[in-house]
């Protein structure tokens, strides 16, 4: 078992190392060149966008922003930067902010595209993503079945364990000897019929528990870090000198690339956004909105809030007195950061962090899997079957430590984000299209609405019709 996890984390490391992290900095700064910047011009508009009305019995891109944004915000906001600025330093913040916003352009085009080829459930509502604009748009059914099934790995089967075991570990903290008592089991088994009632709900359901999760621990977990960055404003100058000369410490770069500020920056930068990489759109796709574009945009939100929380753990490290190389890594790191700053009621406060920002990571990931599901068969029988064996691996998850089922849940997200990247790239005009569409309207001072009927886009829904 140690060969084959060495063997899969050997695979993966390779993936990432050498193809995706490229091809994601290419696809997000082609984007941003050929739409002007739009991450930046377009990103208050976000705001507004998020406030628009639906149908009650529609799932309001509201809804979809919170189910996107909590599965971006897993607990890699909180151990993954952690990890980067132990690795890499203060300097990794920056490229980490960098990163985000070229990258978020690529968020623009995916979750646009996902509305432009999204369909139409039986009920009204809607479903979509990579999958389906890969079928619709480029007309190729069997790569859309190859990103479906590697999405359903990732998320369904692979992170899930993940982020259940993460749950459960935090437990050991309040419980004496819980990794070798019942009370896995017993804490496995409660989260699994929690879950199991939320996902039974479907979407609907997801999206209005995430609605109000998501803000709430976003907004808990931001106020504390600003709290502790205003305790410790007289340091601000020398932390912010700090993060920047090690930023640019090109030095250091070339000696050390793997593992500089630079490096750690930009890793953790493209994947806790995941822009670019698939996933998002899969809940892009279920609002109800009058314009394809909108969407996109509203994906800025999302990206900016993940950055925001990542920027926020960063810098609560950093205005602390922990010191980055005194051993500690990952969420102990952080835990003793709070303990400092905020007394043991910030180990508490991580705990609860933790619970939150993985939960709702679960019961999202389980919603994009679902859509990838779907567009295998779509059959409500089948789909029953498929829940509950979504369910298995929280509990497995929060009873063991399948790390070769993580690895391997890291190649197939890493196949998957080569696929959508590409498809993005080959689709890129017809984004555009719905892109100048947008633009045009705003220029005459009216809400965006869009109409197939005024271009020569084929494979569309009646939606736009």
């Amino acid at each position: 078992m140690p060969n084959l996890e060495l063997f899969l984390l050997s695979i993966s490391n390779f993936l990432y190392g050498n193809i995706v992290i490229f091809l994601l900095i290419s696809c997000g700064v082609y984007f941003t060149i050929r739409t002007g910047f739009a991450q930046i011009i377009y990103f208050f508009e976000s705001f507004k966008l998020a406030k628009e009305k639906t149908d009650k019995n529609q799932v309001s891109s509201l809804m979809a922003l919170m189910i996107s944004t909590a599965s971006r915000v897993g607990t890699g906001t909180i151990a993954g930067v952690a990890t980067a600025l132990v690795t890499g330093g203060p300097g990794a913040i920056f490229w980490m902010c960098v990163m985000s916003l070229i990258s978020s352009a690529s968020s623009i085009v995916e979750g646009t595209l996902a509305q432009l080829y999204k369909t139409v459930n039986s009920n009204g509502s809607f479903r979509g993503g990579p999958a389906y604009y890969i079928e619709k748009g480029l007309k190729n059914k069997k790569f859309g079945i190859l990103f479906s099934i590697l999405m359903i790995i990732s998320f369904a089967y692979g992170f899930n364990t993940l982020q259940s075991n993460t749950i459960s570990s935090a437990m050991s903290y309040y419980i004496p000897y819980y990794q070798n008592s019942i009370w896995p089991i017993i804490f496995g088994l409660i989260l699994t019929i929690v879950t199991g009632f939320i996902i039974f709900g479907g979407t609907e359901r997801i999206g209005f528990i995430s609605s109000y999760m998501v803000p709430v621990m976003a907004i808990v977990y931001l106020a504390i870090g600003w709290f502790i960055i205003i305790k410790n404003f007289s340091s601000v100058s020398t932390v912010l000198d700090t993060v920047f000369k090690n930023a640019f410490d090109f030095r250091s770069i070339i000696s050390g690339f793997a593992g500089s500020a630079l490096a750690m920056g930009i890793k953790r930068g493209l994947l806790t956004t995941e822009a670019g990489m698939g996933s998002a759109p899969n809940a892009v796709a279920t609002a109800s909105t009058s314009h394809p574009v909108k969407s996109g945009i509203l994906q800025l939100l999302s990206v900016g809030i993940d950055t925001m929380i990542c920027a926020t753990t960063g810098f609560s490290v950093l205005f602390s007195e922990v010191n980055l190389h005194g051993g500690l890594d990952g969420v102990p790191l952080v835990q003793e950061v709070l303990k400092e700053q905020i007394g043991d009621i910030g180990i508490h406060f991580i705990t609860f962090s933790i619970y939150t920002f993985a939960y709702s990571s679960i019961i999202s990931n389980y919603c994009l899997a679902e859509t990838n599901f779907l567009f295998l068969k779509d059959d409500k029988k089948i789909l029953n079957t498929f829940r509950v064996s979504c369910l298995l691996p929280i509990l497995i998850g929060c009873v063991a430590s399948p790390t070769a089922v993580w690895n391997f849940a890291d190649i197939s997200m890493a196949l998957m984000a080569i696929v959508n990247i590409i498809s993005m790239i080959l689709l890129s005009n017809k984004f555009m299209i719905c892109f100048k569409d947008y633009k045009d309207q705003k220029k005459n001072n009216s809400d965006p609405k869009f109409k197939i009927l005024d271009y020569k886009l084929d494979n569309i829904e009646s939606v736009w019709k």
